[in-house]
């Protein structure tokens, strides 16, 4: 996937490319890293790679969950946890979840007839909005857009805090691209055998 969203359709069609592209820039923050790194809390905050990409995860798959009205599949207890990995998940177990919650939500989006049908907006939390009855779908994958691309941004922070990477040469690293006078693919740092 290029570092732009491609050409869309219609509404429906640029709400989900862009979502998959703030996903595929997120995914590219991970790209390369051990485990060790993806748990790797570098900067003032407790963020890690890949907490950051469960933490998405977990957020987009509640939204599905509110947007099929089905039974929540996480509770409030689970919140701090869902921004870590834990000692026995890796790396690639979130990336894993990421990909498979990501074909949940095509899915219940092809299952919606009309963006404009109502999501009852949730209750247990503060920072939603006590006077408003429901959002629609259309509001729902904005504001996944709107999440998700908020936290590549925090990944990108953590990424280059990690090894120096930053978000394009890694994009370049990941698909290939050949190397230019202004652009040259990501590699990992040399080890310099210190004593």
């Amino acid at each position: 996937m290029p570092g732009t969203v491609r050409p869309i359709t219609d509404e429906r069609d640029g709400l989900m490319a862009y979502l998959a592209q703030m996903r595929h820039v997120l995914r590219l923050t991970a790209w390369g890293l051990t485990d060790e790194q993806a748990r790797a809390t570098p900067t003032a905050s407790s963020l890690s790679i890949g907490g950051i990409i469960k933490h998405v995860a977990t957020a987009e798959r509640i939204w599905n969950e509110r947007v099929r009205d089905v039974p929540q599949t996480y509770g409030r207890e689970d919140y701090a946890a869902n921004f870590r990995l834990a000692h026995d998940e890796t790396l690639q177990d979130a990336l894993d979840l990421y990909d498979t919650v990501a074909t949940e939500t095509e899915a219940a989006i092809a299952e919606v007839g009309d963006l404009g049908q109502p999501v009852p907006v949730p209750r247990d939390s503060p920072w939603f909005p006590q006077d408003v009855e429901a959002w629609s779908v259309r509001w729902v994958l904005l504001h996944l857009i709107q999440e998700t691309a908020r936290h590549a941004g925090h990944a990108d922070i953590v990424r280059e805090s990690i090894d120096g990477a930053t978000a394009f040469p890694l994009m370049a690293a990941a698909e290939g691209w050949p190397e230019t006078p202004w652009m040259k693919p990501w590699t990992p740092p040399v080890e310099t055998g210190r004593p």
